[in-house]
């Protein structure tokens, strides 16, 4: 039988990169440009770098660019149904985890995942970004290389053999 090579934290990392680059960013430019600039306040994210890169830190964080929570649950859901169809139409992997070779599967059957994983998994991301990011560094100290999100899902990422 062959052995199952587990994907760990800094190749995931990279691919959670190359899906933000090619996925995230995409869908960002777009939407922003549907909302005519409504989605956020660009031009406060600017001033608050430019505090921040003259050291006034605290002038930087004291005041917060106003956000649309109506473009922003739009972005949200954009990036979500579109990586979950990624994962439907290429076995589990996204563009970035597809270039690294690695995907997502079932940790039962090391099969494909089904809908309801997909979903799991997905929303499992923000019990995994809370406290710290915990639910992301798990990768990094489990044998089976299984984050908190992987966890709820009853998924894995491995190697994937086909494309190696």
């Amino acid at each position: 039988m062959n052995e199952v090579r587990y994907a760990g934290f800094w190749i995931r990392f990279f691919a959670s990169f190359l899906d933000t680059l090619f996925l995230a960013l995409p869908v960002g430019i777009i939407i922003y440009f549907l909302s005519d600039g409504n989605w956020f306040d660009f031009s406060q994210y600017q001033q608050n770098i430019a505090y921040a890169m003259s050291g006034n830190a605290e002038k930087a964080l004291a005041s917060q660019p106003q956000t649309s929570l109506k473009w922003e649950l739009l972005f949200e859901v954009s990036v979500l149904l579109i990586t979950m169809l990624f994962w439907k139409r290429w076995r589990g992997a996204t563009p970035g985890k597809k270039f690294v070779n690695i995907k997502i599967v079932d940790t039962k059957t090391l099969g494909e995942i089904d809908n309801k994983q997909a979903l799991t998994r997905s929303l499992g991301y923000i019990a995994s970004t809370l406290v710290l990011l915990i639910g992301f560094f798990m990768v990094a100290f489990r044998s089976d290389k299984r984050g908190l999100h992987d966890l709820l899902a009853g998924t894995v990422v491995i190697y994937d053999k086909e494309n190696l």
